[in-house]
């Protein structure tokens, strides 16, 4: 007995965190619809070629692999961007206008870091077609939005531009394993180990007291990129700080700056993104609960010129970040119909006919029990003698489904 109350116990929290998750997700393709996203879907079987050859995208070690009857390597999802970006390459080479789609699709992928879970949800929007600042601050603002929709107190979303680090560091002239350990350095703030590392690179001093800023320029927008334009310049880092201010510029006037800091050292995924990249993070939560950015090369590899620009959810991390905010929904219950066995025929028609209306309907013979039992907005009983209706202190009286469905529409609808 023992064994099977604990089954039943977990049985209950699963429940429970499903209908939380569904009314999460719900909220956020409710959300992503308001700005005009049309949902899409990907296969959960890609060939592995479409990967294989997407350098600075996917870890190919943390592709799950397998094997058709055929003999071809499919690799189970492992990422949403780059089917989407083939499936709208491989129709267009170019946009004549604007194309903004949402996915809530799992993923997969073999964390050699973490155990658990292989499988994890995403829900995120892609933009093709569209390079300018009011399509860049279109999808920070409704990232922004998508957190106020789910009550979120406390969350900031970090921008940073992948651009300024990479003509910055273009002065450096380093050898990839050196880049790799420079952004490496630099993505964890190790601010004590950037400078020996530099001087072991032989890198002259004002361009290495450049790089050793970029950890710093972290806060306000317009002060952090004020000081950026300070540490070190060429025309094309202006240009990046430029369009930086451009965006923010918009996000001003949506309203959604206070929610908004600048971090130049936000460097993650550089070979996958070209212009400005994002992530959204919640108090008390460990990870980015969102992340994103521009890609305009990505269609390059499918033969198209596409830019785009994206971003994804980590569901579990919302979960976790909304724990206190979004409650579990009890089941929406219109009608409890009890009945004595003589009604039980037209019990179980005027049930039907009630579920025809969308109203939702439990039926059971009437008991002493489950009088006293009730979650639904209202209990029909139908006895011997007497149909009633009870709504919270009050008793309606009908004599058959008729009447009864007459009342539906009207008196206590």
């Amino acid at each position: 007995m023992q064994n099977y109350n604990n089954i039943t116990n977990d049985t209950n929290i699963n429940l429970e965190s499903f209908q939380i998750r569904k009314q999460l997700l719900s909220k956020l393709a409710n959300r992503f619809s308001t700005y005009g996203y049309r949902q899409i879907n990907t296969p959960t079987f890609e060939p592995y070629d479409l990967y294989a050859n997407m350098n600075g995208t996917v870890n190919h070690d943390e592709m799950i692999k397998t094997i058709d009857n055929t003999g071809k390597v499919l690799v189970l999802r492992p990422d949403i961007t780059i089917p989407i970006t083939q499936q709208i390459a491989s129709n267009n080479k170019q946009l004549d206008e604007d194309h903004r789609y949402f996915y809530i699709l799992d993923v997969f992928r073999q964390q050699f870091a973490q155990s658990g879970s292989k499988e994890s949800t995403q829900a995120g929007v892609e933009y093709f077609g569209n390079d300018s600042p009011e399509a860049d601050a279109e999808l920070i603002a409704l990232a922004i939005h998508t957190f106020n929709d789910l009550n979120i107190p406390h969350f900031k979303v970090e921008i940073g531009h992948s651009g300024f680090f990479k003509q910055l560091v273009k002065e450096l002239n380093l050898e990839s394993q050196d880049l790799y350990e420079l952004k490496q350095l630099i993505q964890a703030k190790n601010i004590p180990e950037i400078g020996p590392f530099l001087s072991r690179l032989s890198v002259e001093e004002p361009l290495s007291r450049a790089v050793q800023e970029i950890p710093l320029l972290y806060g306000e927008p317009r002060e952090v990129i004020e000081r950026a334009q300070s540490i070190w310049s060429n025309q094309k880092m202006k240009e990046k700080l430029q369009n930086l201010s451009d965006i923010f510029q918009v996000l001003e006037d949506y309203g959604v700056a206070d929610h908004l800091v600048v971090d130049l050292g936000l460097i993650n995924h550089m070979d996958y993104y070209s212009g400005i990249i994002f992530q959204g993070f919640i108090e008390n939560v460990g990870k980015p609960a969102l992340m994103g950015g521009r890609y305009d090369r990505l269609a390059d590899q499918f033969a198209a010129n596409i830019p785009a620009i994206g971003f994804a959810c980590d569901i579990n991390a919302l979960l976790i970040g909304t724990s206190e905010q979004i409650k579990s929904p009890r089941l929406p219950i219109d009608f409890n119909l009890l009945y004595v066995n003589m009604h039980q025929k037209e019990a179980l028609r005027t049930a039907g006919l009630l579920r025809e209306q969308n109203y939702s309907v439990l039926t059971s013979p009437l008991t002493e029990e489950n009088m006293q039992t009730n979650h639904s907005t209202f209990t029909i009983i139908m006895e011997d003698n007497k149909k009633r209706v009870l709504k919270d202190d009050q008793t309606f009286l009908f004599s058959d489904s008729q009447e009864l469905m007459e009342l539906v529409g009207g008196d206590f609808k």
